[in-house]
Order: structure tokens, then sequence, then C-alpha cells
């Protein structure tokens, strides 16, 4: 397998600025979970639950999941929130070169999706679903993770040093 980076965290946590700048700095390629299923299925995520349901959304996660991990070249992965869910995936991180927990606060979390347009997980009070969420995936996020970054005070950048200084891809910089 070539190098992964697979990016894991509640939604809200940078997974996707991060990926980019990661992913432009190591000089790889980006992988989107969440635009991976969009451009397989014709729809966004909010329609997917919408017209399918979330069981059709987790089922195009994992497939995503495995064809990320299995492109060719390296890649820096940014992972679905919910991808922890499914124990087939959490066998999947596994095999990663390197999972990267970003690590946050639910009320960080809060902040920063605030009413949570267009995330259809968050409906109604978003600061308690993003708890309710927390509290089921934290432990599932630690069991995947080789390296966490808490990154409530953190910006993007900053962020993407503290995974370099973990990780031995700091040396893949072209």
């Amino acid at each position: 397998m070539a190098d992964r980076v697979v990016l894991v965290g509640m939604m809200g946590a940078g997974k996707t600025t991060v990926g980019r700048q990661l992913a432009a700095r190591l000089g790889w390629q980006f992988l989107d979970s969440d635009t991976l299923v969009e451009s397989s299925t014709g729809s966004t995520v909010a329609e997917l639950f919408a017209e399918r349901g979330e069981e059709a959304f987790r089922a195009e996660e994992s497939r995503v999941l495995a064809e990320a991990l299995s492109a060719d070249g390296p890649a820096v992965v940014s992972a679905a929130g919910g991808v922890v869910l499914a124990p087939q995936n959490r066998a999947l991180l596994a095999s990663a070169r390197a999972v990267v927990w970003l690590r946050a606060d639910p009320a960080t979390l809060a902040a920063r999706v605030g009413a949570g347009e267009g995330r259809p997980l968050l409906r109604g009070d978003p600061a308690r679903v993003l708890a309710d969420l927390d509290a089921v995936r934290r432990p599932l996020y630690g069991e995947v993770a080789d390296v966490i970054v808490d990154v409530d005070a953190l910006d993007a950048s900053t962020v993407v040093d503290r995974i370099l200084a973990a990780t031995a891809f700091a040396r893949s910089i072209p």
C-alpha cells in the first residue's frame, strides 16, 4: 500500500482544511470521503440522507474509504466523521500508514459548525447532538489513532506542523 495519512475526527474538527494543506505540503493527492461519496452517487450527503437514509450513506462511506486506502500513489485522506462506527472500517484504518485524530472539544465543534447547515445529523440542537456523537465516537477514534492532535486553539497550519512533527512524513516533502 502506498503512503497514507488518514485524518479522522468529528465534523468541524478541520479534516478537510487540514487535509488539503497537509497534502499540499507533502506533494501528495488529497482525497475527501464526502466529496468521493458525492461524486460517485451524484447526490450531496444531505440528499443521500434524505432520499436513501443514513444506512445507505454509511455503506457509501465504507466503500469510498476502502477505495481511498487502496488508490494509487501517496495520499492524505479526510475520512467522514462516522467512518469509525463500523468495525470493518476500523479494521481498514488499522492498515493505513498513519491515522491522525483531529480531536476537538464538542463546544469547539459546535462553534465551528454553527447551525449545522448541510449536515443532516445536526438537525435541532447542533451543540447537544455534537456532544452526544462525541461521547459515542471518542473511544473509537482513540482506538484507531496513531497520532492525536488537539485542535481546539490551533489554526490549520499549526495542526499540519504538529502532524508532520509527529510522523515520518516530514521527510517526504520534496
